[in-house]
């Protein structure tokens, strides 16, 4: 595939070589790979930017945008833009306003909005910014900063190889509330290995004392191609099941408690505070992935760039496209993916989506009796119960 854009590929539409009418797309992703330090837990495509040309990757990026929009196959009004890693906070003050200007003036950000103002999310260190960094982003227009917390006590935070304090990260959201970001997010990790349930809930509260407007919490899961994974497999982290669902309980009682509306199974919102970008891809909206290793969904179609942040950067610069891994999705993995997805939310699942078949409906009658599923008569959408949610992925498979 070196060399080859995804619409260079065989067959018709975005993908495809052949003329199309461009499709419209209202979510797009930013990938920053630099971390200033790897994380033992984490499987995305991240590195050190030690010896990389971070102007020359903003110049990649945009110009990969330039490229794609060029070939007439996509017409991008973005409703909603996130900037994920990686650590996109690690970019020096000139990098995010030349990458964030670049990106406006490329498109007319909200054209297809009717919901709101367009939602510019970016996720950040603790440790990499200050408050004149914070109130760059406010100026540039991000309104939704995602705060990787992870936990508030010293010892869980050295299991997972985290360089920031407790401390560190108070401060860090002080400085967001001081910006006057809009939104703020607090991200969180349980059932980590050495972390008791009592450590689980002094994190809660303190994350619930300093009211964020959002708060996602994570069950630690070990991902192919990571340190804590090869660890696992030696017997030296290990985790139950029990645990993970105390944790995920305890999450549901005390943010519900404060006021959080549990909308996917790892995210909790104050009112009106949902992150979109998310429920887009939850629902199975179309998007538009920039970057090394970012994925793209388009039209039926889906592509990735190679996780290569050098030959990305090298190619961007000379006006090629990044290389990219295409395939044309089918109506049926479309299918399988919303079951998924959209059964994780408190929307639910719309029924339409599941298999006609008689087994189907066999299985969500067995699942509505055992009190795991409801079925809403009037919206026609399966939703799960305080009992499903502990077993989602379980409950997405046997309705697939």
């Amino acid at each position: 595939m070196k060399g080859k854009r995804a619409d260079q590929d065989a067959g018709t539409g975005v993908a495809g070589g052949q003329s199309a009418d461009p499709v419209v797309v209202g979510h797009l992703y930013v990938h920053i790979p630099f971390c200033h330090r790897i994380c033992p837990y984490c499987s995305f495509h991240k590195h050190q930017p030690g010896g990389h040309d971070l102007n020359g990757f903003v110049e990649a990026v945009l110009a990969e945008l330039d490229a794609t929009m060029a070939a007439g196959l996509v017409s991008l009004r973005p409703e909603t833009v996130y900037f994920g890693g990686g650590t996109p906070s690690l970019l020096a003050s000139r990098q995010i306003e030349r990458l964030i200007r670049g990106l406006k003036e490329r498109f007319e950000v909200g054209a297809c909005d009717r919901a709101g103002p367009a939602e510019w999310s970016l996720e950040a260190n603790p440790r990499t910014f200050d408050l004149g960094k914070a109130r760059l982003w406010r100026e540039l227009g991000v309104t939704r900063v995602s705060l990787g917390v992870q936990a508030w006590d010293p010892d869980t935070l050295r299991i997972l190889g985290r360089d920031h304090s407790p401390a560190e990260a108070a401060e860090a959201y002080d400085m967001l509330r001081l910006a006057g970001l809009p939104v703020v997010s607090l991200d969180l990790m349980f059932s980590i290995p050495g972390q008791s349930l009592d450590t689980w809930q002094r994190g809660l509260r303190r994350t619930i004392e300093l009211k964020p407007d959002h708060v996602s919490t994570y069950n630690l899961t070990f991902e192919e191609d990571t340190e804590f994974l090869a660890k696992h497999q030696q017997g030296r982290l290990p985790q139950s099941e029990e645990d993970n669902a105390g944790c995920f309980e305890l999450a549901m009682d005390l943010l519900g408690g404060a006021g959080f509306e549990h909308y996917e199974i790892s995210n909790h919102a104050r009112p009106g505070m949902r992150c979109r970008h998310n429920q887009a891809y939850w629902r199975g909206a179309d998007y538009l992935g920039l970057g090394p290793g970012a994925v793209s969904t388009v039209g039926g179609h889906r592509w990735r760039n190679a996780p290569d942040t050098r030959d990305y950067t090298l190619r961007g610069l000379a006006g090629e496209a990044p290389q990219r891994s295409p395939e044309r999705l089918t109506s049926e993995q479309r299918r399988l993916e919303r079951v998924a997805l959209e059964l994780r939310t408190a929307d639910g699942l719309e029924e339409l989506h599941l298999d006609p078949g008689d087994g189907t409906r066999r299985v969500l009658d067995l699942l509505v009796g055992e009190g795991l599923v409801t079925m809403d008569a009037g919206d026609r959408r399966v939703r799960l119960t305080r009992a499903g949610r502990l077993i989602a992925d379980e409950i997405a498979a046997a309705l697939a």
